[in-house]
């Protein structure tokens, strides 16, 4: 599977949020975003993440970020998830997996021992002109923020 490399251009791809609000990242040039692809709603190492950025999410958005979160979750997963925790930024339904696959975030993991395919938790930082300036791939759940502030 092909994965996006820093200094390549985002596909411009649409999607959906967890309001069922459409987004076309073409809509999105002239603003950096962050893009953060985890595995799965509601389970304890994405929660521990997401609410790392939703408590840092005001430093990210004076820094001037437009910030995604992105997994293969359905629609209503996506919300009860952003309700539960109160996230103030967009997470995108990919149950179709195309951004998921089109950054090239799917993939081998192993657990308990187990191998199995799946996301792989993975967060890109992107330019006003849509071009990745830096990849996280070994993310920190509970001190993403941070990681975000080196790469960026």
């Amino acid at each position: 599977m092909y994965k996006i490399n820093i200094g390549e251009r985002i596909p411009d791809i649409e999607s959906i949020d967890h309001m069922g609000v459409k987004h076309k990242f073409s809509d999105y040039i002239g603003k950096k975003l962050i893009f953060f692809f985890y595995p799965k709603a509601n389970t304890p190492g994405c929660t521990v993440q997401a609410c790392n950025l939703r408590d840092n999410y005001s430093k990210l958005k004076k820094m001037g970020y437009v910030l995604f979160g992105i997994s293969a979750d359905n629609v209503s997963n996506q919300k009860k998830f952003s309700d539960k925790y109160n996230f103030p930024f967009i997470l995108i339904a990919d149950s179709e997996r195309k951004i998921i696959e089109a950054f090239g975030v799917w993939g081998l993991k192993k657990f308990m021992g187990k191998e199995y395919e799946g996301i792989l938790r993975t967060t890109f930082i992107i330019d006003e002109k849509g071009i990745v300036e830096s990849i996280i791939t070994k993310v920190k759940t509970k001190d993403h923020f941070n990681q975000i502030l080196e790469a960026s």
